[in-house]
């Protein structure tokens, strides 16, 4: 009998979906023929790199070990199994001091994740779920940019993640020095090679992270994080998945594995550093030692004669260096020096920073000469981008002047950068006041003043300037506020000056999930009527303090012109204003505001009012009329389908840094 029940048991091994002892250690000294399950983006190079993005915008990648690891010492346990692992990994962005988004080791318990989005939320969650228990993930992440809304302490950190990108510690990139103790800074974004082990003690649930540059001798005694995390609420169940994930931002960047060893209840094993792929080489080479050394010696009379005086006036016109061609100068005043802008923000210092978007990072100054207060932007752009005629458009639109727009008072380029000056607002952005709980909300008051503001300066757009602009990105992160709370419309990245009685000549679907209308989705033009789309939209979204579209925990899209059409088919469409305000606020004012808002929200062009005609009924000048019956029934998400809005974009909530806007003036808003 226990011959039998040997052979049996044998027999039935095959079946079993444990992940067998082989599993639990394995080694990839490069990933030429490795057995790995990719995804998106993730591919393995010829010369067995793991590359997780490629120069792809707005995409994410992931690969993972193909068999399930069992991190419980029993199924259906609470009890974890420690497990070490050490893997190399490096980052090769644009420009060396600026990249896209990072990327991150995960055990999760699935390998799905299409429901997670790019950009900063590294292909591991999406806006609705972050934070969400139901993600059973556990991840380190070494992230390139600082984003505010997971309060990230800067933008080259690493960090400890469970179940979201808000990390439960984190600290800068780096290393501690094994001989002084001394904290040793190392840039995630260098294009060098970095070794990173993480190892996770199952009875004192402790994660240490511990990272070195890869020419590091040995691996450093003290770790860069250390906290404890319960996995056993996080990986439910037998087992999961160990392995990478990556996304792309806005601008190029790769990220490469270059090895990874793992091991349950052990050491991970030692990789062989001198096996492993190297980097691909994205700058010159350095010259060779006998160069440096022959031609400093055979230049030396001449060095000495120039002197120390002509080094330092040398250097300092390399500080302040720009790009200024020969058509600018018809450009005049609107062309800022390098130097004032430097100076203005204290040489872009961290401690001017404003935010960081899509496009780059903006910063408050105040200009020596007359001591105004002004926001920088700075851009990256390319000369294949049209630089002439971009700069001709940004000093056109630098001529505008409305009190609700903000002023564009010029710009800057120096080498891979295009810099913007904007009127700085103090009060910074709308959406803060509507979604940011630890502010006072907005009054009823402010809230109609704000809507009438922005109306008035869309007016001026649309038909008091010598040429049409078409905004084509209104929305709540695009409206700033003065001192006196007096709303203005800026962000102008996206719109496009046509003359009087032409045809705007668009050729991509810019703008927000939410805000844009549904013959984008085919004809793919922007005009007046669409900005009129998306001002309804707003107008909803400033009454009702709810976004336009929003995910729930069940991953299902929510219509905010829906549900104000339903409440307003059933007699009781106040019942939608902001919770907030606790019915303090003037029902007749938020009837129109909320009616008008479904009449700009129409989904075919003709029926929805000019500009002109909103601000007067806004001002009471008009009576507004009523709804056409046709427009009861309409589902604006199936509408938005049914247009030919592609079902990718229509899943991905547009953040309000921008990130996720593309513009077809400059490639930076």
């Amino acid at each position: 009998m226990p011959p039998l029940l040997l052979l049996l048991f044998l027999g039935l091994g095959g079946l079993l979906p444990a992940a067998t002892a082989a599993d639990e250690q394995f080694v990839f000294d490069g990933f030429k023929g490795a057995n790995l399950t990719l995804d998106g983006m993730a591919t393995v190079t010829p010369d067995g790199l793991l590359l997780l993005t490629n120069a792809t915008p707005q995409l994410k990648g992931h690969a993972f070990y193909p068999s399930p690891l069992q991190f419980h010492r029993t199924p259906n346990g609470t009890a974890m199994r420690s497990f070490s692992t050490a893997f190399v990994i490096g980052i090769i962005g644009a420009y060396e001091s600026l990249s896209s988004h990072g990327m991150a080791f995960v055990v999760a318990k699935s390998r799905n994740f299409s429901s997670a989005l790019p950009g900063q939320f590294l292909g591991l969650v999406s806006s609705a779920t972050n934070g969400n228990a139901t993600n059973h993930l556990f991840a380190v992440e070494f992230d390139t940019i600082l984003n505010s809304e997971f309060n990230d302490m800067s933008g080259n950190h690493v960090g400890v993640d469970v179940n979201g990108l808000n990390s439960v510690d984190a600290d800068n990139a780096g290393y501690y020095d094994d001989a002084t103790g001394a904290f040793r800074n190392m840039s995630l974004v260098a294009r060098r090679a970095m070794q990173v082990w993480v190892d996770f003690d199952g009875q004192t649930t402790q994660v240490n992270v511990t990272m070195a540059p890869l020419e590091a001798a040995t691996r450093p005694k003290r770790p860069l994080l250390s906290t404890t995390v319960n996995l056993s609420s996080v990986i439910d169940g037998d087992a999961a998945y160990a392995g990478f994930s990556s996304a792309s931002g806005i601008l190029f960047c790769r990220h490469y594995v270059l090895g990874w060893s793992f091991s349950m209840d052990g050491a991970a094993p030692a990789l062989n550093v001198s096996s492993l792929p190297k980097l691909p080489v994205t700058f010159p080479k350095p010259r060779s030692k006998t160069l440096e050394i022959v031609l400093p010696l055979a230049s030396a009379a001449l060095v000495f004669a120039v002197g120390a005086a002509v080094f330092a006036l040398l250097r300092r016109r390399r500080m302040y260096a720009e790009v200024k061609e020969e058509w600018e100068a018809t450009f005049g005043p609107h062309r800022f020096s390098y130097k004032d802008l430097h100076r203005a923000t204290d040489g872009f210092s961290d401690k001017r920073l404003l935010g960081i978007g899509g496009f780059g990072r903006v910063y408050r100054g105040a200009l020596a000469s007359s001591k105004v207060e002004v926001a920088v932007k700075k851009v990256a752009h390319g000369s294949r981008q049209g630089m002439r005629e971009f700069v001709a458009e940004v000093v056109s639109i630098g001529r505008l002047r409305h009190r609700n727009l903000v002023q564009l008072l010029g710009y800057c380029r120096r080498k891979g950068e295009l810099l913007l000056v904007y009127d700085y607002m103090p009060n910074g952005s709308l959406d803060k006041y509507l979604y940011d709980r630890s502010k006072v909300a907005l009054s009823w008051g402010q809230r109609f003043r704000v809507i009438k503001g922005v109306a008035s300066g869309l007016l001026y757009l649309h038909e008091d300037w010598e040429h049409v602009v078409v905004h084509r990105d209104i929305k709540a992160s695009n409206v700033l506020l003065d001192k006196d709370m007096n709303a203005r419309l800026g962000d102008f990245g996206l719109a496009r000056l046509y003359d009087h009685g032409t045809d705007p000549h668009t050729t991509h679907v810019v703008g927000t999930m939410g805000y844009m209308a549904p013959e984008l989705g085919h004809t793919g033009k922007a005009s007046k009527a669409s900005d009129v789309f998306a001002f309804g939209a707003f107008m909803l979204e400033v009454a009702c303090g709810r976004k336009p579209v929003v995910q729930d925990a069940r991953d299902n899209r929510l219509v905010l012109v829906d549900w104000v059409l339903e409440r307003w088919r059933a007699g009781a469409v106040t019942d939608t204003v902001d919770p907030r305000l606790a019915g303090d606020f003037v029902e007749a004012e938020a009837s129109l505001v909320l009616r008008l808002g479904l009449l700009c929200s129409h989904p075919l062009p003709g029926a929805r009012p000019g500009m002109r005609q909103v601000v007067q009924y806004l001002d009471g000048d008009v009576p507004l009329p009523e709804l056409s019956p046709t427009y009861q029934g309409l589902n604006m998400l199936a509408l938005m389908q049914d247009q030919g809005f592609d079902p990718y974009i229509m899943s991905f909530p547009m953040t309000s840094t921008g990130a996720s806007t593309i513009s077809d003036l400059s490639g930076g808003r």
